[in-house]
Formats: C-alpha cells, structure tokens, sequence
C-alpha cells in the first residue's frame, strides 16, 4: 500500500479516538433532546456487556457511535433516520470472536461473513499459529500455491503486517478485523522451514518481526505448538519472542503444544512462558482431548486459578462443542513436514514403516490426536478425488475397513492421494468438562472457524462455523442454564475487549463504537449438526458494526463497514 494511502487511513482513523478522549465516555448527547440520531433501538432489554442484569432501556446511535442510553421512551422525541423496534428482543454488544479464521472470506471473498455476523459477531480477531503477513523470502519459497504467494508477496516489509490487515478492510468487510501475529510466521521469517534450535542471529530477525508487528497493531504472539512449523520451537524461543512483544502490551495466546497426553505439561510450558516474558497468557480452546484425560480438566482449571492467585494474568477460551477440527495431515509426525517436504517424506517408502510405527505408538514426542481419539472418533471431510467421494464425512474406522488397510496406512495414501488437502473432526471432548469451563470466570470464546456462506458451501465443514455464540446462547444458557445470559454476553464481548485492551468496543456505553446485536433469548440457537453443518443461526436479527446495520430482520444488507482494530502497541 502506498505509504501516503495508508498514513491518510490512520488520521481518519484516529478521529474518533481523539473525540473519545475529550469527555470520559465520548459523546455526551442527552436522552430527550431534539437531536438528530441515526438510529434508535426502543421497547428492547439491555444487557450490557459488563454483567450487570439486563435492564429495559433505549440505545441512540449517531454516526460510527453509541450516542446514548435512555430509559424505556427516553428518545420518543427525538429524531432519527431509523427505529428499531426490539420488543421481546435483547440489545447487547456484538461478540468478539478471539479465535476466527476467516482469512480467505477477508483476503479473496466477499467479505460478508455472513455465517459469523448471523451468530451476532461484530469483530473476527486472526493469528493462529500463522499469518499471511509479514512475508519474506523465506516465506515464499513454502508457499505452494501460486496465487496464494503472489497475493502475500505484497505484504513484505516493515510494515507488511500492517498492509494485509489494511488490505482486508479496503477489500470491504462486514466484521472489524485484528490480528495475533502467528509465531510460525516469524519461525520461518527468522529461520526458514527448518527444525532445530535458532541461532543469535536468527533470533534477532525474530524480534525485529514481532516488534513491527506489534507497532502495526498486533495483539501479541498466537502460536499453535502442535502444528509444523510452531512446533519446531522451543521453550526458549518462545520466550524471547514474547519478551519482544511485553513492552508493547503484547499477549501471549496459544495453542498449548498438548491438549491430551500432556496436557497439564503443556500448560506449565505456557505459564512459563508469559512469567519469564514477562507477557499475560491466553489459552486457546481450552479441552482435555481423549477420554484417558478428561479427569485432568479439574487439575488445569486448578492451575490457572493457582497461577492468578498469585498475580499472574492467565485466562482462556473456548468453542462449544465436543469434536475439534483440523487437517488430516496433522495426525503426521510434524518432523516429516520440516522444509516443506511433507508429501515427499509421506511418497518414500523407506519411511512408511517408521512413519505408521510413530502414528500408533501412546508417545511418540507428538500430539496424535487421531491416536487419542481412536479411529472411530475421526471424520474425514474434504474429498476431491472422485473415487474418494463416497467417504466424505465418514470415520476413519469405516474408511480403513473399506480399504482393506491399516488406519495410520489410510492417513498417509489419502494425503499423498489428496495434496495434504482433508480436513478432519476430532471427537475428544466431554459434556461435563465443556459445562464446567463455561462457569470459570476467566473464560472467553472463539470459532476457530472461517466463514462461509450455506449458498455456495460444499462439503463438511465444523459446525462451529455457522453456531458458536448462538450455541452458547441457546443451548446452554436458555436450555442447559449454565451460566445466565448477563455472564454470557460479558464473556462473549466485553471480557474479549478488556482482554485486547480494545477501550471503546465490548459495552453499551455512550461515546464507545456502535457495535450492536439485537437478538431473540428465546429462539436464538445454532442448526448447524456435524452431519449438515450448512445452516444458518435463528434468533439474531439485527447486527449494527461501527453504527451501519449489516443484518436487518434475519437478511444480511450487504454492508461492509468493518475496520481495522490495533493492539494498545499501535504506532502510526
């Protein structure tokens, strides 16, 4: 992006923080007056956001704002370009989602969202484990896909992380959009695809990645530890990184390097790893993977209460539901995927023999999921090859029997068949555990999902997709009462916002953005099954990001008036 587009960009976009400062909450327009809103939500109950019980009250929007807060009938004389009527209907912040992945609806889809902005969420936060941006040559040279690597290329630089994130709004977006950036992407920036420990020198070019980053608006590292080539990194590494992220407020979020066997290790690497960094910690999709391990849920909840005990930040996240969902590459030893050569390695039939000895041994020094939830608990979805058709959606049980074949033989021939192309789901997780981390009060929620859209998908895909926050609140605070609907929503926003240091989203609150749902407690659920994942959200009706409706009566408007939104490190 030309250097004069982008610093144009961030004056505009520092206008509204400037106002911001001038009074404590912004805007200060007095409920009753004849002043002119564009848009006003009435006879609604107001939950908002901070856990306080939900109220009957009346929301005023002027421009890209929260303009006021009234009692029921406060605005009935004043004038406004549009009325909502939210009878029988909550009014609440719009979720922020800290673990999404819609990168290609943001990088070369429509933008919509629509799967994500029908569950009620007004802000997509990226960075798992890997980013587009920045890139290098490093980077380029494993990139396989060839559109894919002349897109990025273009977001090389000092500040190339900065122009991707611009780049996805300037595409147009119905979300905000901001960014982790991915501790694979600076690995392989500083090091290349390579294992092993990083030199001095590789170390620096790491520091100076994330440094930029955080100066473009990152909100810290997120790495994803049992995937290549976050896997290759050490405790060590990961330390050092992060101690370049801490003076810029940075947050340390991951993808612990176990959920199953070494689950209650892993979280003592990641406690480790932000004391010593001097960084908070968050954990993604916080799960105990495999029946052999749900007891160990207590003891890691056990843990993070020990470690805020003691001052330390540590929270977490969650989705909710009992499967996970990845590549069905993931399942590989990650050594065989070192420099790119993963099909190589899977192709050789030298390494066959090792290969399928490593995937059925307890602790082969990898995380195995497919081993801990046992061939009967693993969808496989993603089939091209039309002779492999017929076992989209089955389990990896019934596809090896068809087969005539070894089930860890089955997982190799079909990445080779299909480019490492399958995605899988995972059912590992227990009721009882999902219920119990939903009452902690550190606990936040993520998709770990990419949108799409029901009208053009094909295939499977997680339900997550289309389901997650309506889920929390349909199935498991209307139906199951879990939590009440007050902690669900601050969960869902606020504690999302604070967690980011995100200071004018996540509230009802005058002067803060006008990000805004209106939705049904009564019907809101999620449709979307492992079997028909394809379906739409009910119960959120109207969705409102930076002020401009982006659902309206169930039907999305098209609209696109989502923004880039920075970590408190950004320097423009």
């Amino acid at each position: 992006m030309p250097t004069a587009l982008r610093h144009s960009l961030l004056a505009l976009a520092a206008i509204p923080v400037a106002l911001a400062a001038c009074t404590p909450f912004g805007l200060s327009t007095r409920p009753g007056t004849a002043s002119q809103y564009d848009v006003i939500i009435e006879h609604g109950r107001v939950i908002d956001g901070t856990g306080a019980a939900l109220y009957y009250g009346d929301v005023a929007l002027r421009g890209d704002r929260i303009a006021a807060i009234g009692l029921p009938g406060a605005f009935k004389s004043a004038r406004a370009t549009t009325r909502v009527d939210a009878t029988g209907h909550m009014v609440s912040p719009g979720f922020i989602d800290i673990q999404a992945q819609s990168y290609e609806n943001f990088m070369m889809g429509d933008g919509r969202a629509i799967s994500m902005v029908t569950q009620g969420i007004t802000t997509a936060i990226l960075g798992e484990g890997n980013t587009p941006a920045p890139v290098n040559a490093r980077i380029l040279a494993l990139e396989t896909d060839s559109a894919t690597r002349a897109l990025v290329s273009g977001f090389d630089g000092v500040h190339g992380f900065l122009d991707w994130l611009e780049y996805m709004v300037l595409r147009g977006a119905s979300q905000n959009i901001g960014s982790f950036i991915g501790n694979g992407t600076v690995r392989v920036y500083g090091k290349g695809g390579a294992m092993g420990p990083a030199s001095a020198a590789e170390l620096d070019t790491m520091r100076a990645v994330v440094r930029n980053a955080m100066e473009d608006g990152a909100f810290g590292i997120a790495s994803a530890l049992i995937y290549p080539p976050n896997t290759y990194a050490s405790t060590e590494e990961l330390i050092e990184v992060n101690r370049a992220a801490a003076p810029y407020g940075g947050v340390y979020i991951t993808h612990m390097r176990s959920e199953g066997d070494k689950f209650l290790e892993a979280m003592d690497e990641a406690l480790r790893i932000g004391r010593e960094a001097g960084v908070p910690v968050e954990i993604y999709h916080l799960k105990a993977s495999g029946v052999r391990n749900w007891a160990k849920m207590d003891q890691a909840i056990a843990k993070i209460d020990s470690a805020r005990a003691a001052g330390q930040d540590v929270q977490a996240d969650m989705y909710l539901y009992p499967a996970g969902g990845n590549s069905f590459a993931s399942c590989i030893p990650p050594k065989y995927a070192a420099n790119g050569r993963l099909l190589d390695n899977l192709r050789d039939p030298a390494l066959r023999a090792t290969i399928v000895a490593e995937m059925h041994a307890t602790d082969a020094g990898y995380e195995n999921l497919c081993e801990i939830a046992t061939p009967a608990n693993v969808m496989v979805m993603g089939f091209k090859r039309p002779e492999y058709k017929q076992f989209e959606g089955k389990r990896l049980s019934e596809i090896s029997a068809a087969l005539g074949k070894d089930w860890a033989e089955v997982i190799i021939d079909l990445n080779v068949a299909e480019n490492a192309g399958l995605g899988e789901i995972l059912f590992l997780m227990s009721e009882a555990n999902i219920e119990n981390q939903l009452r902690q009060q550190w606990m936040k929620f993520g998709t770990d999902a990419g949108s799409q859209d029901p009208a053009t998908a094909v295939g499977l895909t997680h339900p997550r997709t289309y389901g997650n926050f309506t889920r929390l609140m349909g199935h498991y605070v209307r139906e199951r009462r879990v939590i009440p609907i007050e902690d669900a929503v601050r969960k869902a926003s606020s504690a999302v916002a604070t967690r980011l240091s995100l200071r004018d989203r996540g509230l009802l609150r005058e002067g803060f953005k006008a990000d805004v749902i209106i939705f049904d407690p009564n019907t809101i659920i999620d449709n979307a099954t492992f079997e028909r994942p394809h379906q739409l959200s009910t119960g959120v009706r109207d969705v409102f990001v930076n002020g401009v409706a982006v659902l309206r009566n169930n039907v999305h408007t098209g609209a696109k008036p989502g923004v880039v939104v920075r970590g408190p490190g950004f320097k423009p």
